[in-house]
């Protein structure tokens, strides 16, 4: 009678572990891709600004497309759809909470006349795509187009922006590796994609093993755990840049991010395995994510400094715990 439990204990506990070597491991994967990457592009002559602005900027959404498009290969569609929802709730409430907490962060003029109001609409649209409660393949292939004219809108931002006029989201120079030789910058590109590929893989199993050992649905591990754990390289960035004072980068780290997710995180999914969602995305989940990027915004434009401050990173903060805490409750 005892053995039941003990084999469900010892699942679980196999299931924890996979899953947070499979964070350290698609963190890792895709610093080590990007550095990569970013080596043999300026070996093959492609200027520092657009490998920082394409190459460093994917490798920061890479973990949750990679997670996304592994769990919806493995049948898992709903948590792919819940990471990305997930992250952008994560990034908002407890990436800049945090970092507001590390330091007062002033949210650049730019992000609130352009860069926010834009991931509004990116989320509108995006809603009106679930809004049928099917998430189609057409629809997912919008959705990577989409991601494909935002990063071509970001180029032109860096090509076109005057010295000492950086815009937020074109950051990521800094982060560019010095001269790396082409053999050891292919090797570690190849490297960072399988720790990448292999920690996607090991993350989804560990996580989709934990949500049946738990009782729990998919979509709410995506929502939750595996949202946090590729949520985790924000995390750092945000609170480190906060700490540098380089608060375009902390906030600008955050919507560049979110707009990732709604194009490329979601399109995944829906190009892999597309079908019918789950409903409670539309009733629950959108409308926070929605919500709280509203609240940032209003938060952001309440203040004459555009100052985010420490009361708004409590908020923030008590913001996630919330929602994390209900929907694991009502999961």
């Amino acid at each position: 009678g005892l053995l039941g439990p003990s084999i469900a204990s010892l699942m679980l506990v196999y299931a924890s572990l996979a899953a947070v070597f499979g964070f350290v491991a698609v963190a890792w994967g895709a610093d080590r891709f990007v550095f990569g990457a970013a080596g043999l592009a300026r070996n093959l002559g492609v200027s520092t600004l657009v490998i920082g602005l394409t190459i460093v900027a994917f490798g920061t959404s890479a973990p949750e497309m990679l997670v996304s498009g592994v769990a919806a290969w493995e049948g898992l569609p709903g948590m792919g759809i819940g990471n990305a929802i997930g992250s952008n709730i994560t990034n908002v409430t407890l990436v800049l909470g945090a970092a507001a907490l590390a330091r007062p962060l002033r949210v650049a003029s730019r992000l609130l006349r352009r860069e926010l109001p834009i991931l509004m609409g990116i989320m509108l649209g995006t809603y009106l795509f679930l809004a049928n409660g099917v998430l189609g393949r057409y629809e997912g292939i919008l959705l990577l187009l989409g991601m494909l004219a935002l990063v071509g809108w970001i180029i032109h931002l860096g090509l076109h922006e005057r010295p000492g006029d950086a815009d937020p989201l074109t950051h990521g120079l800094d982060e560019i590796p010095d001269a790396v030789p082409t053999g050891r910058a292919t090797l570690w590109f190849v490297i960072g994609l399988l720790a990448l590929l292999g920690g996607s893989r090991l993350l989804v199993w560990g996580a989709s093993q934990l949500a049946h050992s738990i009782g729990v649905s998919d979509l709410v591990i995506g929502l939750t755990v595996v949202a946090f754990g590729t949520s985790l390289p924000e995390l750092a960035a945000s609170v480190a840049a906060a700490r540098r004072n380089e608060d375009d980068i902390a906030v600008g780290n955050v919507v560049g991010s979110n707009m990732f997710n709604l194009l490329g995180v979601l399109g995944l999914p829906g190009v892999i395995a597309p079908g019918p969602i789950d409903p409670k995305i539309l009733t629950r989940d959108y409308p926070v994510m929605i919500g709280t990027t509203l609240l940032l915004l209003l938060m952001s434009r309440g203040d004459k400094q555009h100052h985010l401050g420490m009361s708004q990173g409590l908020l923030l903060l008590t913001l996630y715990f919330a929602y994390t805490a209900f929907v694991f409750v009502r999961g």
